[in-house]
C-alpha cells in the first residue's frame, strides 16, 4: 500500500510516518518500480503499536526499545515489564510534581481578590520573588 493508504489506516500523518522511518521506528519501506514507498500489514501494526505506546506516555526512544523487545518473542517478558515499571514510576513522579504545582497555583488564586491595584496582586508578588512559600 502507498503511504496515503497507510495514513488512512493508522490515522498517522504522512510527515509522522516519514519521521518514524527516518528515526528507525519504522523500517525503510520497500520501493515500487515507480519510486513510491510500499507498506504492508506489518507496518500498519507497528504504527498502531507506536500510537498506543505514545498514549501510555512512552517516548519514541522507549518505543524503539519496546519494538526491539517485541521482535524477540521467545525471550522472557521481564525486560518488557521492567520498561513499563520504569515508565509508571516516571509518570507517578510527574503526577506528584503536577499536584504540587496545582496546589501552589490554587493557593495563589485563592489569595488574589481579583480586583484592585495590580501592585498589590499576590500572584504577581509571588512570581516576582525568589521563592514561593518555601519552593524555589
Amino acid at each position: 500500500m502507498k503511504i496515503g493508504e497507510l495514513m488512512k489506516r493508522t490515522g498517522v500523518p504522512i510527515d509522522t510516518i516519514r519521521y518514524y522511518e527516518n528515526h528507525g521506528i519504522l523500517p525503510p519501506a520497500q520501493r515500487r518500480e515507480s519510486g513510491y514507498r510500499d507498506y504492508d500489514e506489518q507496518d500498519v501494526a507497528r504504527i498502531r503499536f507506536v500510537r498506543r505506546a505514545k498514549h501510555l506516555g512512552f517516548t519514541l526512544r522507549e518505543i524503539r526499545d519496546l519494538l526491539a523487545l517485541s521482535r524477540r518473542p521467545d525471550e522472557d517478558m521481564a525486560a518488557v515489564r521492567e520498561a513499563a515499571t520504569v515508565k509508571l514510576a516516571d509518570i507517578e513522579q510527574r503526577i506528584g510534581e503536577l499536584q504540587r504545582i496545582r496546589d501552589g497555583l490554587r493557593h495563589l488564586v485563592d489569595a488574589c481578590p481579583g480586583h484592585g491595584d495590580r501592585g498589590r496582586c499576590p500572584i504577581l508578588a509571588a512570581l516576582s520573588t525568589e521563592t514561593t512559600h518555601g519552593h524555589a
